[in-house]
């Protein structure tokens, strides 16, 4: 997948609050991007691990925004107070008539077979990802309000928090989207027994999104930026172990034993 290079035109418009302090920047193809930044050399892995979570969902054909890399010129940085190196962003599209995921805004999610669907691939992914970062209290997702489909956003906390030094672990019960209100509020009314079965019946999907990804394995790594001065063999280590068996055995039990005990 070829990823598209874009330049800010004009100085960024909006810095957020929320961890990694990402910016709004207007780009060359006349388009919107959230973007996220080196902010010194030790944000390099997040920023690898958030390139490569946004790279995998793809191929698990979960919507995600698409992303590009984005530089943003020194000049348009004048009105932001933060430290940043000259290293190439990580920049997703700005959507229109979508909602942050919160304990209000889930009121508006419809209840259907097929969002829940949606959810449960979504949860599957982060277990199989390790993404220690969409919880009960931080949803990382959108509801897209004209089609009526959630948007999986932010992988920084995937691999463990970006935990290269160190094997993976399995996601506890409790620190996953499955323990969250937007769970209870699309299971809400439906037979216990159904949803267990049309989750088991995702299994073929997990085999076939994982085995997407290995092939597509050295493209996304080749594709991290030499800029970002990341050791290729590191990230491909981390990487091999997603696709273990013995990991891809423990994910699937680890869901389903999550997911019973949440509903």
């Amino acid at each position: 997948m070829k990823i598209p290079e874009l330049n800010s035109i004009k100085s960024i418009e909006r810095q957020y609050e929320t961890g990694e302090r990402p910016v709004l920047v207007t780009c060359s193809d006349k388009n919107a991007y959230i973007c996220k930044y080196m902010r010194s050399s030790a944000s390099a892995y997040k920023l690898a691990s958030e390139f490569i979570g946004a790279n995998m969902i793809s191929y698990w054909n979960i919507r995600s925004p698409k992303f590009a890399f984005v530089k943003i010129e020194p000049a348009h940085w004048a009105n932001i107070n933060t430290s940043h190196t000259s290293a190439v962003a990580l920049g997703y599209i700005m959507l229109e008539k979508v909602a942050d995921i919160n304990n209000v805004t889930i009121q508006n999610v419809k209840k259907n077979a097929r969002i829940l669907e949606q959810l449960l691939k979504i949860a599957l992914f982060d277990f199989w990802i390790a993404n220690e970062d969409r919880t009960y209290n931080n949803a990382n997702l959108l509801y897209d309000l004209d089609k009526e489909e959630l948007v999986s956003i932010d992988y920084g906390g995937i691999f463990n928090t970006s935990t290269y030094d160190y094997s993976l672990t399995q996601l506890t019960s409790t620190d996953t989207i499955l323990y969250a209100d937007i769970m209870r509020h699309l299971a809400d009314g439906l037979d216990r027994s159904k949803i267990l079965e049309r989750a088991a019946s995702l299994k073929g999907f997990l085999l076939e999104s994982t085995d997407k990804c290995r092939e597509n394995r050295n493209q996304i790594i080749d594709s991290i930026p030499i800029g970002w001065n990341i050791p290729k063999q590191n990230i491909s280590k981390k990487v091999d172990e997603l696709f273990q068996s013995h990991w891809i055995d423990e994910v699937w039990n680890n869901f389903m034993e999550c997911l019973n005990d949440n509903i």
